[in-house]
């Protein structure tokens, strides 16, 4: 599918916007949540413009599940977090924020209140930092083609 002028997601794949980048292949780019629930936060984008689960094609579905699990191994070997939410939301009402296709990977804590969004911008060179940890670690792990 091309991609959409308007679109932030779009946009971070044009090289249009700047985005806190951590992984990409082909068909995905991973890039931190500008809006964290928690230290980690990383969206798996597909670069083809789809607005949800039921546009998105069966072989880009398949390479965001890749890019998921090098990104979640990352996650689990750089930063430790008692568990990892993996979701994805389809239509304003389920909280679809930003119509492009994309896959949440947000590493939980035990007893940390549980949230999908948040109004409250993450630090940017907090962000950048992770953003570096998580790239490293992919390399470290030998997970980046």
């Amino acid at each position: 599918m091309p991609r959409s002028a308007g679109c932030i997601f779009c946009k971070i794949v044009r090289g249009e916007a700047g985005a806190h980048r951590v992984y990409e292949d082909a068909h995905t780019i991973v890039f931190m949540d500008i809006f964290p629930v928690t230290d980690g936060h990383a969206l798996v984008v597909t670069k083809d413009h789809f607005e949800n689960l039921y546009e998105v094609d069966e072989p880009t579905l398949g390479a965001v599940a890749r890019a998921s699990l090098r990104v979640a191994a990352a996650i689990r070997a750089e930063l430790a977090p008692d568990g990892l939410m993996v979701f994805q939301l389809n239509g304003e009402a389920a909280g679809q924020t930003v119509f492009h296709y994309h896959m949440h990977l947000m590493p939980r804590t035990r007893g940390e209140p549980l949230q999908l969004h948040t109004r409250v911008p993450g630090d940017p060179a907090r962000l950048a930092a992770t953003a570096a940890r998580l790239s490293a670690a992919l390399e470290r792990l030998g997970l980046v083609d």
